[in-house]
């Protein structure tokens, strides 16, 4: 018998919980995990006004997308518990960290547009996530090249899904310029 998705989605949830131990968001005490449950909401209203094809995978990449960039999990392991087409999904969503920073962003996206739609639309999730107010830590010149970052995430991958390029449109419009953050 099938796996049903709930079982599928709790069990990636749990894992994300676990690889995650310890980690907080920037800027605040909250468990990083509350960072990969608006991924996944964002999937799962997204999912509710347009369907994917594959939910199971939308929503198990959504929770299990920063795994291998910023835990300690390995590849291996993501594959044995998710199987193949979730790592194939997690590894385009994960940045090379042996590229420099400016080539980073532009060689994950160009992995991740040849992956499922589902695929896309996570990316488009976890920017809508991430993009609220900055760190106050950031300096004007990163919070310009995030917005900028954000605007080529929706150039090349809006056409996943409507409701997540408008949802990511309304982030970018009202990202604060970099020189209202001091």
């Amino acid at each position: 018998m099938k796996e049903l998705q709930q079982e599928a989605w709790l069990r990636a949830w749990r894992f994300a919980a676990q690889a995650h131990t310890g980690q907080t968001l920037p800027d605040g005490d909250l468990p990083y995990i509350v960072h990969l449950g608006a991924v996944s909401m964002e999937v799962l209203v997204a999912h509710q006004v347009e369907p994917f094809a594959r939910p199971q995978l939308a929503l198990q990449c959504a929770l299990l997308h920063d795994t291998l960039e910023d835990t300690d999990t390995t590849a291996a392991k993501l594959e044995a518990a998710f199987g193949p087409e979730v790592l194939a999904g997690v590894r385009a969503l994960t940045k090379n960290q042996a590229l420099p920073k400016d080539r980073a962003m532009p060689d994950s996206l160009s992995r991740i547009r040849l992956q499922p739609p589902e695929i896309w639309a996570v990316k488009l999730a976890d920017r809508i996530s991430n993009l609220s107010q900055p760190p106050r830590h950031w300096a004007q010149e990163k919070i310009a090249a995030y917005k900028r970052e954000a605007e080529q995430i929706l150039r090349e991958l809006g056409s996943a899904h409507a409701l997540l390029a408008a949802r990511l449109a309304d982030r970018i419009a009202a990202y604060p310029p970099a020189s209202e953050s001091d």
